[in-house]
């Protein structure tokens, strides 16, 4: 067994969500002697060039970074095996090769938004919310050849507030994801864990959004399109198209939140309003909109979206 300070580590990461896990890694003095990240992408008007929340952190801390274009570069791998790192660990990243996640001796764990095997793929606290789960959570588990499938580590549960929405959830789940990644990796330093497999039944997937996805589909129910809305907030966002009825002007509105304001059924979909509060009229009951956002706007409250939108000159486009 490695005395901590001894023991060497490598962190793969992109999104502001691994940098808690970073940020909580090195404050329990672990040692990390390498960074991994994406290559820096140009963003904005200028297509300057913008750093990942990954790289920014390590900078920050005076941590060597590593940004391979392909994973597979025979510099990039020689690089990695000269660091001679025990450990690597993968939050938030891309599938790596297996001649990568086979270079440390004690191999290399990735920490995953859900309470695996089930929500495996890319957006599991999406899913997890818009199939009206009421609990979550995270798992470490070793990686293998295939996505999320490995043998799992420790596993941490959290409850899904009726309410909460995507963003807010992922927010809490960095918190605990950083305490679930300081024991495994204290557990592993220790040999005090076991790895156990992965069950292969009744799972639920959790593959990538794509913008199409997200367009509301008015066959679901009330209750379904409102854990949607949740579920897909506020990134990627779900939205409707409306069409202006004298221009025939076309707009996307995006609904970051919703609350449930009866389950009364409606003769029609559309939107209404009363003393600036914002409707979204379904078959098996209407929607409270909180919170929209109108092509070319910003995103805002209703009650101050509702100053300069006049509802009663827009339709839903049900199908375009």
């Amino acid at each position: 067994m490695k005395n901590k300070e001894e023991l060497k580590i490598v962190f793969m990461g992109t999104p502001e969500f691994a940098v808690t896990i970073l940020e909580k890694i090195i404050q329990e003095e672990y040692q990390v002697v390498s960074v991994v990240t994406v290559p820096d992408k140009p963003a904005g008007r200028g297509q300057k060039l913008s750093e990942s929340a990954v790289k920014i952190c390590a900078k920050n801390h005076n941590i060597p970074i590593l940004q391979p274009i392909s994973l597979k570069d025979e510099d990039f791998v020689n690089t990695l095996q000269n660091l001679q790192a025990d450990l690597f660990i993968v939050v938030a990243f891309r599938m790596l090769p297996k001649i990568v996640w086979e270079i440390p001796a004690m191999g290399t764990f990735n920490l995953h938004g859900s309470l695996l095997p089930q929500y495996r793929g890319a957006a599991p606290i999406n899913w997890a919310i818009i199939n009206g789960e009421t609990e979550t959570g995270v798992t470490t588990f070793m990686i293998d050849e295939k996505i999320d499938t490995g043998k799992i580590l420790l596993k941490e549960k959290m409850t899904i507030g009726e309410e909460e929405t995507a963003g807010e959830l992922h927010d809490r789940m960095m918190v605990l994801g950083a305490e679930v990644v300081v024991n495994t990796i204290e557990l592993l330093r220790k040999g005090e864990i076991n790895a156990t497999p992965q069950e292969e039944k009744e799972l639920k997937p959790a593959p990538k959004i794509q913008k199409q996805d997200c367009l509301l589909d008015f066959s679901m129910s009330v209750f379904e399109l409102h854990n949607f809305i949740r579920g897909m907030s506020p990134y990627p966002t779900a939205w409707i198209w409306l069409e202006h009825k004298e221009s025939k002007e076309r707009k996307s509105l995006k609904i970051f939140r919703s609350t449930i304001h009866n389950t009364k059924e409606n003769a029609d979909i559309k939107l209404t309003e009363d003393n600036r509060k914002l409707f979204l009229e379904l078959y098996s009951g209407t929607l409270s909109l909180q919170e929209v956002q109108l092509e070319g706007k910003k995103r805002m409250d209703t009650a101050t979206f509702m100053l300069g939108f006049k509802v009663n000159e827009w339709r839903i486009l049900l199908t375009v």
